[in-house]
Order: structure tokens, then C-alpha cells, then sequence
């Protein structure tokens, strides 16, 4: 089974990307998007100046529980910048949820509180809620990781979505919400 293969049998189809919109990522963001592959395991993550966002972690069922998302995890954190990932909420009848969820707060991530993040997908046409989890060697601020967000949504989530898909997705400021309250007392400048 080839990497898309895998992946697309993993996650549901409303968080998938495309192949052609993957392979063409690989292709023209090279500098940023980057496919890390072995036996047992696919991740698909961005990489930046000042960021990770991983946008796909797959580790076969015969490897799991053998450390090796946590390899995979601890390479990235090495490069001691933000690491950035969506996952599904807990459903608490599809159990692989509340185990990924155990599983990156585990590893130290933390679950963005002030994000909302709500998107159609194209495949479906049906709103998908995700939640924002983030690990930070520094006490990077959920603000930062919202402009980080953005910036994958705007250049990686709908790169040629038009011409990929035949419509394209909901502009950024309709997908991700910021509301942090304690923002409110802040002074604006």
C-alpha cells in the first residue's frame, strides 16, 4: 500500500486532502511541505522559519505503542519550534479519537482554547469542527498560534483549491475564530 493509500484509509474522508493536491504541495511548496515515509508510518508536515504543522501522523497498527510517534514527534520538537496539529474532538464511541488525544497530551501538547476551528469540507460539503493542540518550547501565546494556523490554512489547506477541487473552501476569517477573553483587557494598539 503506497503513503496515500494508507492515509486515506486512516482518516475520514472530510479531513483528507486530495492526492493531486498533496503531490502538487510536495512538488511546489517543497521548501515547506515534506513527506517523512518508513514501513510503518506516514507524516506529512509543514515546516517554516518559525513553525511545524503537522498535517498528517499515521503509524500502522502492528507498530503502535512501540514509540514511534513519539520518534517521530521528539524529531520535530528537536528543531525547538511550535509543533501545530489538528485532530478530531473525543467521540467517545470512536475510540482511535480519545487515544490520539491521550496520546499528543501525553507528548505534551496542549489544546488551544481559544481557537475555533470550523471548515466545509469539499468532499463532503459538511461542516467539520476540529481542535487546535500545540506544543511550544517556549510559552508561545494561543495568538501566535493562531496567525500560525492562518497561515497554513491560507497556504497549504486551500492552496489551488479551485483549480483542485472545482470550488474552493470558506475564506480563513469564516474557518478560524480567535476569542480569548482575558484578550479583553488588553489595550488595543
Amino acid at each position: 500500500m503506497n503513503w496515500y493509500e494508507k492515509l486515506n484509509k486512516y482518516f475520514p474522508v472530510e479531513e483528507m486532502k486530495s492526492r493531486e493536491h498533496m503531490e502538487l504541495l510536495l512538488k511546489e511548496k517543497a521548501d515547506i511541505y515534506h513527506k517523512d515515509e518508513g514501513p510503518n508510518h506516514v507524516m506529512m508536515y509543514v515546516e517554516t522559519d518559525d513553525f511545524t504543522f503537522v498535517d498528517y501522523l499515521f503509524v500502522s497498527k502492528d507498530a503502535r505503542g512501540q514509540g514511534l510517534g513519539k520518534k517521530l514527534l521528539d524529531n520535530l520538537k528537536a528543531k525547538h519550534k511550535p509543533i501545530i496539529l489538528e485532530v478530531e474532538p473525543i467521540d467517545y464511541e470512536e475510540t482511535d479519537t480519545e487515544k490520539r488525544q491521550r496520546f499528543y497530551n501525553r507528548e505534551g501538547f496542549k489544546h488551544a482554547q481559544s481557537i475555533g476551528y470550523r471548515r466545509r469540507s469539499l468532499a463532503t460539503n459538511e461542516v467539520n469542527e476540529l481542535e487546535i493542540l500545540y506544543w511550544s518550547p517556549t510559552d508561545e501565546s494561543e495568538h501566535s498560534i493562531y496567525e500560525k494556523m492562518k497561515h497554513t490554512y491560507q497556504n497549504i489547506h486551500t492552496y489551488k483549491d479551485k483549480e483542485l477541487y472545482g470550488s474552493s473552501y470558506e475564506d480563513v476569517d469564516q474557518v478560524l475564530t480567535y476569542n480569548n477573553p482575558s484578550d479583553d483587557d488588553q489595550p488595543t494598539v
